[in-house]
């Protein structure tokens, strides 16, 4: 199963809003650790090892092209 890039939700800006409302009041440090929980919890559920290198790969693509390496 290819990763699905079309729009998939009947109402994206309930999602925005729930997400943002789940990092209310946490820290940097929570918000962080939350991102990445809720990262493995999806992962979890797609099991589908090609899926997620495929959004792996784009996810950090994306990250890549629009903040270059702030490290150098």
């Amino acid at each position: 199963m290819p990763l699905n890039l079309e729009k998939n939700f009947e109402q994206p800006d309930d999602f925005y809003q729930t997400l943002i409302d789940a990092h209310r009041d946490l820290s940097d440090a929570q918000s962080q650790s939350m991102n990445a929980q809720l990262v493995l919890l999806l992962a979890n559920h797609i099991g589908d090892m090609a899926v997620i290198e495929q959004a792996l790969a784009l996810a950090r693509g994306n990250v890549l092209s629009v903040m270059p390496n702030e490290a150098g």
